[in-house]
């Protein structure tokens, strides 16, 4: 059974829209509500927070309502079409509303292009498993994944080229290109793959496993207690780290005085290193183990944020900062929910997968709205030290986990390096 990387590579256009879209979301939106609208930081945190907020009940919501559906064209891609439409539409309406300076209507275009992305987002994630073999679903993720690292990085490149430099740049080149791009992907995917019919060939195709009975045991407490620190190192890493790729176009911009979008590339470069840290972080990984793996990459993250923290104007060596964040960062996700999927041996790994998403989504909910409230009543400085506090305390609740830890087997070929759940 081989894994048909064409009609996986299209599959994971969808990912790639989504994932462009919220490399724009992060960096510009924040951006328009403070200069454009004037909105505090506390309150821009507020509303950067929304989509997590969102997610947490559109996700499931949508996800399992396209379960339940079926239709000529398929049970995702009606989803994956009209959440991809509707969020162009609204979309357009955001730079539009910037240049007017309309607050009311760049808050509800906002909400509804959340909403309409809530809309498609779990049946596109949802429908990679639906048509591959369960024994291929990790090389199929690796290339998603990688589709999804192209997308964020031709997000950053149009930020770099397309936004325009003084008070009040045009962000409608920008939004365009974005709008585009997720217009173009979604309609090569519909063309290339029937997904009726290629649910069925591969329904008829896939070999039956046996599948064990799912224990639902209760975890001895020394395991319970390695789950709940790990579970808190997943929240305190992403707090620090979320609270640095949120709020860091508006740092670069006021405190370094960066224009015209230059700071994208400081995170093109951490993307970029991230996406090529893959293999060697699965070496080591495969002989120090995935606890050691991840406190390396906290304490890269820590020293990264000490460093920023000094200095009053970019300089080029920050580069080679956001290249040990993107490797940092990298250690960390590729080993975490691992990580807990070991310690939900003893017990249900669904379940304890979603606690992991949970936790982790929770995190960049309260971020926004934490650093932003520092960030306006106490000074944009607080940005990297705070980023800074919240590793160390990862590091600190990570060094408490007893177990879940392994050594994983080097993998078969290069591409299932990619194979990232994060």
């Amino acid at each position: 059974m081989k894994l048909n990387y064409r009609q996986t590579t299209f599959i994971g256009l969808a990912f790639l829209s989504i994932c462009a879209f919220w490399q724009m979301y992060d960096n510009i939106i924040p951006l328009i509500l403070k200069d454009t609208f004037g909105l505090g930081e506390t309150l821009t945190g507020v509303i950067m927070a929304a989509d997590n907020i969102l997610a947490l009940f559109l996700l499931p919501f949508f996800g399992s309502l396209s379960d339940r559906i079926d239709t000529r064209i398929g049970k995702r891609m009606p989803f994956i079409l009209a959440g991809t439409g509707l969020s162009f539409f609204f979309l357009m309406l955001l730079p539009v509303a910037d240049k007017s300076s309309n607050l009311i209507l760049f808050i509800a275009a906002l909400f509804c292009v959340l909403l309409s992305m809530g809309l498609y987002r779990s049946p596109a994630v949802a429908l990679m498993p639906d048509l591959t073999p369960k024994p291929l679903r990790s090389k199929a993720n690796a290339v998603i994944n990688l589709m999804g690292a192209v997308g964020g990085v031709y997000a950053l490149i149009m930020i770099r080229f397309l936004v325009g430099s003084g008070q009040s740049p045009d962000y409608m080149p920008l939004f365009l290109s974005i709008g585009l791009l997720m217009l173009l992907s979604v309609a090569v995917l519909y063309f290339t793959v029937s997904e009726n019919k290629e649910r069925e060939k591969m329904t008829a195709e896939e070999e039956e496993e046996e599948a064990g009975p799912a224990s639902t045991a209760e975890l001895p407490r020394e395991v319970k207690r390695s789950l709940i620190f790990i579970l808190l190192s997943v929240s305190l890493w992403y707090i620090a780290y979320n609270a640095v790729t949120t709020a860091f176009s508006r740092y670069a911009t006021h405190v370094w005085g960066m224009e015209s979008g230059g700071y994208a590339n400081c995170l093109m470069v951490a993307t970029v290193v991230a996406i090529i840290s893959y293999i060697p972080i699965g070496a080591i990984s495969s002989r120090v183990g995935r606890k050691k793996t991840i406190l390396i990459g906290v304490v890269m993250l820590a020293f990264c944020y000490l460093c920023a923290s000094f200095y009053n104007s970019f300089h080029f060596t920050m580069n080679i900062f956001f290249a040990i964040i993107g490797f940092a960062w990298a250690a960390i996700s590729v080993n975490s929910l691992p990580m807990v999927v070991e310690i939900a041996a003893y017990g249900d790994v669904g379940k304890y997968t979603g606690y992991y998403y949970t936790f982790s989504m929770a995190a960049q909910v309260i971020t926004p709205i934490l650093s932003g409230f520092l960030l306006e009543h106490v000074s944009y400085r607080t940005l990297f030290p705070y980023a800074l506090v919240f590793s160390v305390l990862a590091f600190l609740t990570m060094m408490m986990v007893k177990h879940g830890d392994s050594r994983p087997e080097m993998k078969k070929s290069v591409l299932e390096n990619f194979d990232v759940e994060d």
